[in-house]
């Protein structure tokens, strides 16, 4: 190999790793954030559903957790210990774990939320994971994994309480 395909070798082995950097660097910025949103949206437009005005829970909401859901288990089909209250913390949990999430606040802990809500909800519907519950699964466990990311208000919140020694 002579002296100039050498070089122009190394000019473009440079290039093809600065292109790689600078898609992974707005990976990692652009990620999260649409993780966060796309793990959001299915719970938030869920939960609201669930409400009749405000502070109080639909007909339906009640008439679902009291009558249709149930949890499948040991190959048998259980009802809810108290429907109404699971009706209203599922109510609330489907409102502000996404908002939350979107903010990037308490963004892990609310990941692990919906990942726990999904396997609840997988107990409910034993047929829905290949369609939805892999993918909540999925968005959540990848999530907890990256963190909220830059665009965040947890990153914010870190940054002004643990400062950089500059």
């Amino acid at each position: 190999m002579n002296q100039i395909s050498a070089r122009t070798k190394g000019r473009f082995e440079l290039l093809i790793r600065t292109a790689l950097e600078q898609i992974q660097a707005l990976g990692c910025v652009l990620a999260p954030p649409m993780l966060r949103i796309a793990l959001a949206l299915p719970f938030f437009r869920s939960g609201l559903t669930r409400w009749d005005g405000l502070l109080s829970l639909s007909p339906a909401t009640l008439f679902l957790f009291e009558n249709q859901f149930k949890v499948h288990v040991f190959g048998g089909a259980y009802g809810f210990p108290a429907p109404d209250t699971v009706a209203l913390l599922v109510a609330v949990a489907e409102i502000t774990f996404p908002i939350l999430l979107v903010l990037g606040f308490a963004t892990r802990f609310s990941a692990l939320a919906l990942l726990i809500m999904t396997g609840v909800i997988q107990l409910v519907f034993p047929d829905g994971w290949a369609n939805f519950h892999l993918y909540w699964a999925s968005l959540a466990v990848a999530i907890i994994a990256l963190g909220a990311g830059p665009v965040s208000l947890d990153r914010l919140i870190s940054r002004w309480f643990y400062p950089r020694d500059l």
